[in-house]
């Protein structure tokens, strides 16, 4: 496996080893000895998986202490645009995203740390979402920062319709220090 840091200090792009013959292909996408080796010392306790049409747009979440989540995600079939930005007050980075494309075809993971809001948008139809948490959800911790929040600027792709979101989604407020 290949582990990216990015600009934003604990946020990391996992390339797996993909092992293709005419079968199909295999590969690891966790083996907890490598992400350790490689700075992730979470113990993932929970997996959620989603299923979007095009153009849904989960986000963006995040659980407070004592109940945050540290979070591993990728994608089954499909591909979305997943964005982590830092709302950790005393980072130098706090306010920043870090965005990539996840997909069943390029096989990459993100790992965003404690301390992150999450969102993604969904750029196929039928596509499969798959993340790893380090806490169970708590509704009285969960948290959001609206998606369209000015100041993040967030690039969002452009697609040929309206962004499908929840109402909850819909009243996050934008991100204060």
């Amino acid at each position: 496996m290949n582990f990216i840091q990015t600009d934003i200090k604990g946020v990391i792009v996992i390339e797996p080893k993909v092992y293709p013959d005419p079968r199909g292909y295999f590969y690891e996408s966790y083996q907890k000895k490598l992400f350790v080796q490689s700075g992730i010392r979470d113990t993932f306790v929970q997996d959620n998986v989603s299923s979007s049409a095009r153009g849904v747009l989960r986000g963006l979440h995040y659980q407070i202490a004592p109940r945050a989540q540290a979070k591993l995600m990728r994608v089954l079939r499909g591909s979305v645009f997943d964005v982590a930005v830092d709302i950790r007050p005393r980072s130098k980075t706090f306010g920043k995203f870090f965005s990539v494309v996840l997909s069943a075809e390029n096989k990459k993971m993100l790992y965003i740390p404690k301390g992150f809001a999450h969102g993604f948008c969904v750029l196929e139809e039928g596509t499969e979402f798959m993340y790893k948490v380090s806490d169970y959800y708590s509704p009285e911790h969960e948290r959001g920062v609206l998606w369209s929040d000015p100041a993040l600027a967030i690039p969002w792709p452009k697609i040929d319709r309206a962004f499908i979101l929840s109402d909850k989604d819909k009243q996050y407020p934008v991100l204060s220090r």
